[in-house]
């Protein structure tokens, strides 16, 4: 039984679905908005608010955590310097998902998630 338990597993082993997570994080950093699932599009928006609420205190420590949960170096660096001081002043809220239609080739439910 799945009672209580709220993790997406997308039918993968935890490090796959920690490099998809990763993958996906680092595409929208990169993009600003991308095109997904939408399981995986509500899976990952937590995943980046985190980061982004961490990169708003800018911090040795705070670069070094974000960065082992990116590792990219090329968003780590737009996500300190150009993503998280737009949301300064915003407790939280920083992306948003739009549904879309769903996929033609087996008929997922498809998303857009982007920055606010």
């Amino acid at each position: 039984m799945r009672h209580h338990s709220n993790i997406r597993k997308f039918g993968r082993e935890k490090t796959q679905r920690h490099a998809l997570m990763r993958s996906l994080a680092r595409n929208l950093i990169r993009d600003t908005r991308i095109k997904t699932t939408a399981a995986k599009a509500k899976e990952l928006r937590p995943f980046v608010e985190k980061l982004v609420t961490k990169a708003k205190t800018v911090t040795v420590a705070s670069r070094r955590l974000v960065s082992s949960r990116l590792m990219g170096d090329p968003e780590v660096k737009k996500l300190f310097n150009e993503i998280a001081p737009k949301y300064k002043g915003r407790n939280g809220g920083y992306t948003r998902i739009v549904k879309l239609p769903a996929r033609d080739l087996d008929g997922s439910p498809m998303a857009l998630i982007e920055f606010v």
